[in-house]
């Protein structure tokens, strides 16, 4: 086998490491970006807890399909850029906001969430939802609401109870 197929298979070995690491990845086409732009879109990557790659697309292909998912196979034609995310949603936000900032240089493909092959439409759903940490923090919030009401609720109760007992003890005085 020669250097170059190893290397090949290096890099392959090396992307099957990355996806399986990540909660999502987002493929999107970078065609029209300006080095410039694409510097700061890693930096923006990079502050989201993203990482922005770009593979041969033969050599994502042969990772996807190592990994069993064909489905990506028909998005990997062209110049194409990998967001790779620790957590499903930063990824999708990411690349939609850059969609909207780069109009017509950047154009989402699909994503991989939670093993499972999303389209643009749902790469565009996905960026609308909030974070986990979010949603653990909503929930958190409406668990203690209603215990924060009652400690209130209470807390009036028994204040009420001492002034009517002043009230009684300076009536009898």
């Amino acid at each position: 086998m020669s250097a170059n197929q190893e290397a090949k298979k290096v890099v392959v070995q090396e992307i099957v490491e990355k996806i399986k690491a990540s909660k999502s990845i987002v493929l999107v086409d970078y065609n029209k970006l300006t080095v410039a732009e694409v510097s700061e879109l890693r930096k923006k990557c990079k502050q989201a807890g993203c990482e922005y790659k770009v593979y041969k697309n033969t050599l994502m292909r042969k990772a996807l399909n190592e990994l069993g998912y064909n489905q990506f196979d028909n998005d990997l034609n062209g110049p194409t850029a990998i967001a790779f995310a620790g957590d499903e949603t930063s990824a999708a936000k990411v690349m939609v906001a850059a969609a909207k900032d780069y109009t017509d240089k950047i154009v989402l493909k699909s994503a991989f969430v939670d093993n499972a092959y999303v389209d643009k439409n749902g790469i565009k759903a996905l960026a609308s939802m909030p974070s986990k940490e979010e949603l653990v923090a909503k929930m958190l919030g409406s668990m203690q609401a209603p215990l924060a009401n009652f400690a209130g609720v209470l807390n009036n109760l028994l204040s009420g109870i001492v002034r009517v007992l002043d009230g009684v003890a300076k009536s009898k005085a």
